[in-house]
């Protein structure tokens, strides 16, 4: 088929019309003038083409032609995707970079995968093997980590007529053919797939298991599901970033997808360099070997950052496909809709609410909904997590895509600047965070960690919000006039917020905690909340509690007790509790 041939007749920013061929197709690939910009259809009438072009058009002339690839916007799936680092259109800005230097000029033509290096395969699948689209016929080692599992293209099915012998291959070489209703397929390790197409699974599983992160203010208070959706919005300074950094590092995905979107240089600079020299605690190997960063900087195109979110999904399904768990972050969403609102402006659609285009919404929704638990077509089971951080202005929560971003998540990472202040990490306030995945997941801790584990947190949120209605009146009045039964609650809230819920995450011990530990912390604090008011009940005044130090043994339990062996410092900490609480009340009775 012939592929469709237009002219520039006008330019607005990233936004290109096109004439001379009605053959264009909705979210068609495009090559736009003589620099071959790479371009997306995403408007067709009768009489003109719009195309949003992903690169910079300065320089670009009315009359340039616009030459049609016949196929949606897509990316290179293949080995070799792990380690690397892309713009949002999966172009390697590593080899970019020994290219053209330091800035990315225009039309650069690289491939997205080496294609000329050698991968050390074994073929798995045999001749006569009836397989379909997804089905694993071989493997190679990408990286120290992660097996890469060779499957199958979606849109393949039939009977394997021929496979290649164990041994050295690129990612273009034909390992085995297929035999189809409509003839022979080569399969290669190599497949394209359009990134705003969700790739296919059997079913979606429901949610069943946390994604571990070691952070106790979200495995314990607000946890997140493998195959969930997260939100962490936040004003500028709260420690969004920071957050997904930690995350990043520390949760049980096998793989990490870390998309920067419209974030500033530095920041993506901090993010390689950190990640670079990290050490996966799991496997003591690079935590780069099963990582793969997408960067697309606020001085990059702007149309371009739309791309990089659906490009980085893709990858992550992908990933899905072949067993893995996949953990996303995409920082920020907020500038990915700030590009959507730039684009509509520019292709003069009515806007709703702050200027927004009116399927700011939908668009969220279609991102969102990646995620999910699912059983794979070749039967293994995998998942797309995906945190996403949202930057309100003004740190306003009340703003557009806040408020659209909460009806398709169902865990909500609330930073507050006061916090953020006052120097407390993660600044995530307990008060206005929710997670609604606490009843999926409770089935899981009972087994998992302890049977009562969902209750102490329920006890530890209810004197979370007691000491808040606590704390309007000491504002007014002042502590001093406060019952010691309410006192007692305030002394137990701050060993919650300073001992439990604040993480150092400069601290060998502190900067990841495994849930047994948590636990064990949750129940020291909830020893000590009882002994208290046990004493309040018997008219001891709280002074004599704090003349013992406890408190501050219970403060620094994150730093004096480690993540490992940890059975014989609680035991002995909880009977230095008990003890302290004992001889309190056996001298009142003397």
């Amino acid at each position: 088929m012939a592929k469709a041939l237009g002219r520039i007749f006008e330019i607005n920013g990233p936004v290109v019309k096109v004439k001379g061929s009605n053959a264009f197709e909705m979210q068609e690939m495009v090559y736009v003038g003589d620099e071959r910009l790479v371009g997306e259809v995403i408007g067709v009438t009768s009489e003109e083409t719009v195309v949003q072009v992903y690169e910079e058009t300065t320089g670009l002339k009315a009359g340039e032609k616009v030459e049609g690839s016949g196929a949606p916007l897509s990316i290179t799936l293949a080995p070799g995707i792990l380690s690397n680092i892309f713009d949002g259109i999966e172009r390697p800005l590593k080899d970019i970079c020994a290219l053209t230097g330091a800035f990315i000029t225009r039309g650069v033509d690289v491939k997205s995968l080496d294609e000329k290096k050698i991968w050390n395969v074994t073929v798995t699948a045999k001749a006569g093997d009836y397989v379909e689209g997804g089905s694993i016929i071989a493997s190679t080692p990408e990286t120290s980590l992660i097996e890469h599992k060779i499957m199958v293209p979606p849109n393949v099915k039939g009977t394997i007529e021929w496979t290649a012998p164990d041994g050295g291959y690129t990612i273009c070489d034909v390992i085995a053919k297929v035999k189809t209703e409509d003839g022979t397929a080569d399969i290669t390790m190599k497949q394209k797939w359009p990134i705003k197409r969700s790739r296919p699974y059997t079913e979606r599983q429901p949610i069943s298991r946390p994604l571990v992160t070691g952070q106790r203010v979200i495995d314990s208070m607000f946890p997140l599901a493998k195959g969930g959706a997260a939100a962490i919005p936040g004003g500028f300074g709260t420690g969004k970033t920071m957050t997904q950094h930690q995350l990043a590092k520390w949760c049980d995905a096998d793989i990490i997808v870390y998309i920067g979107c419209g974030e500033r240089g530095n920041e993506m600079t901090q993010v390689l360099t950190e990640f670079s020299e990290l050490i996966d605690p799991k496997s003591q190997r690079p935590l780069l070997d099963r990582t793969v960063l997408i960067a697309n900087t606020s001085n990059m195109p702007v149309a371009a950052r739309e791309a990089s979110i659906y490009t980085g999904v893709t990858l992550a399904e992908y990933y899905r496909d072949m067993g893995y768990h996949v953990a996303l972050m995409a920082d920020s969403s907020s500038r990915w809709a700030e590009a959507l609102r730039e684009i509509s402006g520019r292709l003069e659609e009515m806007p709703a609410e702050e200027g927004f285009p009116a399927y700011l919404a939908s668009r969220l929704s279609q991102f969102y909904e990646r995620a999910g638990y699912v059983t794979n077509t070749n039967g293994t089971e995998g998942s797309v997590t995906i945190i996403g951080a949202v930057s309100p202005q003004g740190g306003d929560f009340s703003e557009p895509v806040t408020q659209n971003t909460k009806r398709f998540i169902r865990c909500f990472w609330a930073l507050d600047k006061s916090l953020a202040y006052a120097r407390h990490y993660p600044a995530i306030q307990w008060l206005t965070s929710y997670s609604e995945y606490i009843d999926d997941l409770t089935p899981w801790y009972a087994a998992n960690v302890s049977p009562d584990f969902m209750e102490k947190r329920a006890k530890i949120m209810a004197i979370l919000q007691e000491e808040s209605s606590l704390m309007e009146i000491v504002k007014l009045i002042g502590a001093d006039v406060l019952p010691d039964s309410q006192k007692a609650t305030l002394e137990v809230a701050r060993a919650i917020r300073v001992g439990f819920l604040q993480q150092n995450a400069f601290h060998k011990d502190d900067t990841y905690v495994p849930l047994e530990k948590q636990n064990k912390m949750m129940d020291v604090i909830l020893l000590f909340d009882k002994r208290l008011r046990e004493i309040v009940k018997r008219g001891i005044v709280l002074s004599r509690v704090a003349k013992t130090n406890i408190i501050e043994d219970i403060l620094r339990i994150k730093y004096t007790i480690g993540n490992t062996d940890i059975d014989a410092p609680f035991t002995e900490l909880t009977r230095k509790i008990n003890d302290v609480f004992d001889r309190i009340i056996a001298e009142q009775i003397k």
